[in-house]
């Protein structure tokens, strides 16, 4: 007798939120990145009236559906807009739009859309962040939120919020990988040829000015460093490499990347320890030597501290859903 064949679970439907004033770039983030996850995602796109909306560019956008298509929305996307269309008080077609939200429905913000979700209440109480550049009008305007103006995204649970711009690839990228591991995340990555893992803790800009064409770059190794992640890596042997001084390394990697060196390699261990932990079968001693941990001891704190999470309930997560 043949087995009942395994149903293919039904994609989640994602809505996107174009306000008046968009960003088209942003607005076109989560088609593009969620859009190119294998069929896990439904991106649709709406307004709060069912009409076109104006962007920050001199074309408008034409959409299909109104804010009725909100009730039926997994996940929720709302795309920024510039700081001049930032109302003070949420308008009332607004409000009524965002109510037909489910309530077990999860909730991302791009740039200055969480300023929506302030108005809306929807961030009181929670550790939060925007554009920089917009923090300190933020604060005198939602004193209720924890904002933190200097990381890529916060992921508090239900309620997502990311800075400016190209962060929302890497809110999307993170939703990707909290619903289907780094795998697809990273294959979503390179199709859309973007950087596979910006950690939401990284700084959104750089205080250094970016080196000139001239100056010697990190990059080249920064590669031959994620070859090596099994081996111990100081500080020492990355400036050697670079062929530049310890000083003048670590200030131009901080330049690059908005990192430390050490920080970032740590980083880069704990990304390949994730991956192995969903993709593979190996004990969780084995990754921790296949990842450069020096105990599994070591990888579970750095884990933990990571993600909150022990790597055997990291990847039971995984194992469940396959």
């Amino acid at each position: 007798m043949r087995g009942t064949p395994k149903e293919t679970p039904a994609p989640e439907r994602v809505v996107v939120l174009a306000l008046d004033g968009v960003y088209p770039f942003e607005l076109g983030i989560p088609s593009r990145i969620l859009g190119a996850a294998d069929g896990h995602y439904e991106v649709l796109t709406c307004t709060v009236d069912g009409r076109p909306v104006r962007t920050n560019s001199d074309f408008g956008i034409d959409v299909r559906h109104g804010p009725e298509i909100l009730e039926t929305a997994d996940t929720v996307v709302v795309t920024s807009v510039p700081p001049e269309f930032l109302p003070t008080e949420l308008p009332d077609e607004l409000a009524a739009a965002l109510a037909r939200i489910r309530p077990d429905a999860r909730i991302v913000s791009i740039c200055t859309a969480a300023f929506v979700l302030a108005a809306a209440g929807l961030l009181d109480g929670r550790r939060a962040t925007t554009h920089w550049q917009v923090a300190d009008l933020f604060r005198r305007r939602y004193p209720r939120v924890d904002l933190d103006p200097d990381v890529l995204f916060v992921d508090d649970g239900r309620i997502l919020t990311s800075a400016g711009a190209a962060s929302g690839v890497d809110i999307c990228l993170h939703l990707i990988r909290t619903d289907h591991g780094s795998e697809l995340a990273n294959s979503v990555a390179r199709r859309c040829v973007v950087p596979p893992f910006r950690d939401g803790g990284q700084a959104q800009y750089i205080e250094q000015p970016v080196p000139g064409s001239g100056a010697a770059s990190t990059a080249a190794t920064r590669t031959w460093a994620l070859e090596r992640l099994d081996e111990p890596l100081t500080l020492t042997d990355l400036a050697g490499h670079a062929r530049m001084s310890l000083r003048t390394f670590a200030r131009r990697f901080g330049d690059e990347v908005g990192l430390s060196p050490g920080r970032w390699i740590v980083q880069q261990r704990v990304a390949r320890a994730r991956h192995l932990l969903e993709s593979s079968d190996l004990s969780v001693d084995r990754i921790a030597a296949e990842v450069g941990f020096a105990t599994g001891a070591s990888l579970r704190q750095h884990l933990h501290a990571s993600i909150g999470v022990s790597p055997q309930a990291y990847r039971r997560t995984f194992h469940q859903s396959r």
